[in-house]
């Protein structure tokens, strides 16, 4: 592990400008630097670099955090990697990590089979351009029209067919054979001692992670022999198939940039649409689509569009992918070639500008694809057909976690099959209304079940089947707990019920905008100290915040006060994901706010003239809204609840409307109590009189 104390040196050293310079055109503006976001396509600068800080925000996407977090994204790198990155690049030394026995081994054989995997790497590719048993590998590639360029880009080369010949090389080079069986590069032999090697007179296509180290390779057959087509290395130390995504390292940076990927079948369809110029292109690494594969793809961009084989096997492994991408958030395209077309063959026929000219015109989402699918079946005449159809979509949208794309795709699919069904969205939408819960049911069944016996054990509910409890103070609300030595609040069992995971229809996977009050009450701790936190301990719990990142950043700041530990800006922007973002989000906002209006109007802005006053207002807002999200959780659990129960959700919304309302029509002054150290200074018997000058002659 690289210490804390080296981060630190790495961080200080690494200048972010210099950096974000590398990917971003700079401009100095005030105390800090603008220019494009990397992170979308935008014409108008919004994104901010500040060297004091260390951080970068972009005002326009969301995106925040420091130098780590820039260089992972861009860079595509892990935390470990983007550390030794900058500490090569800024000149700082990193010994050998202080690590556990166990760590050591398993990290030096990570390297080792690393190792193995380039040097085969770099043994197939000379093996196709200088062996003559490779002719058949090079006339393969000759006929696709892969000349010298491209196949070195992509490494390609070919595996001799003696199944002893990298064994051999591998020896003479002094690599360990433990490292190529853990590399799955050989195999152990049954009917003797010894090892053989696992690819054997086939063409091969290594497989990269998304930083370029070669982690995996598959073979493909090069003759008519009644054998696997592919055959592809099996699960490794190194090599998770399950995320690994075969192009994403010549993909990425145009994924970036356009925000969309394209995914296909084929290791050559891949190769064939990058030497034309079509570098946004992927394809799933011999396996079927799987969620761990989306999402590194999501890292990069939010627009996938798929295109699959018109043979049975292709279209279920798209119908299948179609629901996992929906699942990760990502918009879905689909796009089908003429007949006897694949991407390979489409661009080599007819070039890139007709490709992307096809794709704009032809490319289809999700519901319009699978409509017209079906109509080409013949699947929209018959009512049960028409049914199923409709149903398979509905199941489909339900998948998508965000609420409002979902709204939109139900009514677009109204629009597609009214002239079919003659009906209402509304039907479509009760019966995805259906489907959610019974999928919310399924999922939390057994743990409502354990949280509901918990809160009628504790507010003794003894032989009432009830998933509410009585409204009572403790209920209800909270009380503030000044006296408590924890600085704790005794909340409301309403919390005990609330639902953990997913709530229906909240979640989304695009940038949501934090809270202003709850972002705000974070800055005014951090910027006040400790006896402003102290202050607001008294008066806040977590469970107000909304957002999960500021409840924990909360949390974090409680404890350092309670331990007598620092909490600054400065600390914070050291830290690991998410702080650096967070404080990026919070104090570059001001920053750059109040920076604007200096210089608009020659007035310095002052936003903290009373910060006691301003936390007041924030836990107002938060407890409002705190409030308001329990009522909100109470209508969903009336709509489902047994009617002996329903009575007393009504009356326990009717506190929690009482308690909304009293805090919405009380001024927080009145609220909530002033400080102790406001009181005494009120309650000085020293009092300033002001005495006109007059007076004061008179006096002399």
């Amino acid at each position: 592990m690289i210490s804390d104390a080296k981060k630190e040196e790495i961080r200080d050293a690494a200048d972010i400008v210099d950096v974000v310079s590398d990917y971003v055109k700079l401009k100095r503006s005030g105390s800090g630097f603008t220019g494009l976001c990397p992170y979308h396509n935008e014409k108008s600068p919004s994104f901010h670099v500040s060297p004091r800080l260390g951080i970068f925000k972009c005002f326009g996407c969301g995106e925040s955090g420091d130098v780590f977090k820039f260089i992972m994204d861009q860079g595509g790198l892990n935390f470990n990697e983007a550390l030794r990155t900058l500490a090569d690049r800024f000149g700082v030394y990193l010994p050998q990590e202080q690590s556990s026995y166990e760590e050591q081994v398993i990290e030096q054989e990570k390297e080792g089979i690393l190792h193995a995997l380039k040097f085969a790497g770099v043994f197939f590719y000379r093996s196709l351009i200088e062996l003559d048993e490779a002719h058949k590998a090079r006339s393969y590639l000759e006929q696709r029209g892969y000349g010298g360029d491209i196949i070195k880009q992509f490494g390609l080369g070919y595996a001799p067919t003696s199944g002893q010949a990298l064994i051999d090389a591998a020896q003479l080079a002094g690599i360990d054979p433990l490292y190529l069986s853990g590399g799955d590069l050989v195999k152990q032999r049954t009917d003797s001692e010894g090892m053989y090697d696992t690819f054997r007179g086939r063409l091969m296509f290594p497989i990269f992670n998304p930083t370029g180290k070669v982690i995996a390779f598959a073979g493909r057959v090069l003759g008519n022999e009644k054998i696997a087509k592919y055959i592809n290395s099996s699960q490794t130390k190194v090599y998770n198939k399950s995320e690994v995504v075969y192009g994403v390292n010549f993909s990425k940076n145009q994924i970036r940039k356009n925000k969309e990927m394209i995914l296909v079948e084929g290791y050559t369809d891949v190769i064939s649409l990058h030497q034309h110029g079509i570098d946004n292109v992927v394809a799933s690494s011999g396996t079927a689509l799987t969620p761990g594969q989306l999402g590194t793809l999501h890292r990069f961009g939010d627009t996938l569009t798929m295109i699959y084989d018109s043979d049975a096997a292709g279209q279920n492994a798209m119908k299948k992918g179609i629901l996992l991408a929906l699942e990760e958030g990502l918009e879905v395209k689909l796009l089908e070639l003429p007949d006897g077309e694949d991407p390979d063959s489409f661009v080599k026929q007819f070039g890139k500008d007709s490709f992307d000219d096809f794709k704009h015109k032809n490319s289809q989402d999700f519901v319009d694809f699978l409509i017209a699918k079906a109509a080409t079946e013949g699947r929209l005449e018959a009512p049960i057909s028409l049914a199923k159809v409709i149903n398979e979509l509905i199941e489909a949208v339900a998948h998508i976690p965000d609420t409002i794309q979902r709204q939109i795709y139900i009514q677009h699919l109204h629009q597609k099959t009214q002239k079919y069904r003659k009906g209402t969205d509304h039907e479509l939408f009760q019966e995805l209304d259906r489907i959610l819960r019974h999928r919310a049911a399924q999922k939390e069944r057994v743990q409502q079940r354990e949280r509901n016996q918990k809160s009628v054990n504790r507010y003794g509910f003894n032989g009432v089947n009830s998933q509410l409890v009585r409204t009572s103070p403790e209920v209800l609300g909270y009380e503030h707990s000044i006296h408590n030595s924890e600085n704790e609040m005794r909340f409301s069992a309403l919390d005990d019920m609330h639902v953990k995971g997913d709530r229906l229809g909240t979640m989304s996977n695009k940038k949501v905008s934090k809270p202003h009050y709850e972002k705000e009450l974070i800055r005014i701790m951090i910027s006040f100290g400790q006896e402003m936190v102290g202050y607001v301990g008294t008066l806040a719990n977590e469970k107000l915040f909304e957002d999960k990142e500021l409840r924990l950043f909360y949390l974090d700041i409680i404890e350092r006060y309670k331990a007598e530990q620092s909490f600054g800006v400065e600390h914070y922007s050291k830290q690991q994901s998410p702080y650096p973002e967070l404080v990026g989000d919070i104090f570059l906002e001001i920053h750059t706010a109040s920076t604007r209006h200096h210089e608009k109007t020659g007035v310095e802005f002052k936003k903290d003239k009373d910060p006691y006053r301003s936390v007041k207002g924030c836990l107002k807002a938060l407890e409002i809204n705190y409030f308001r999200r329990k009522r909100a959780e109470l209508a969903e659990q009336f709509k489902s609840a047994d009617s002996s129960i329903k009575k007393e959700i009504v009356a326990l919304q009717s506190e929690i409307q009482k308690k909304i309302t009293d805090r919405e029509q009380r001024d927080s002054e009145e609220l909530y109590p002033d400080p102790v150290s406001k009181k005494v200074e009120n309650q000085s018997p020293k009092k300033f009189h002001y005495v006109m000058k007059k007076d004061r002659k008179k006096s002399k």
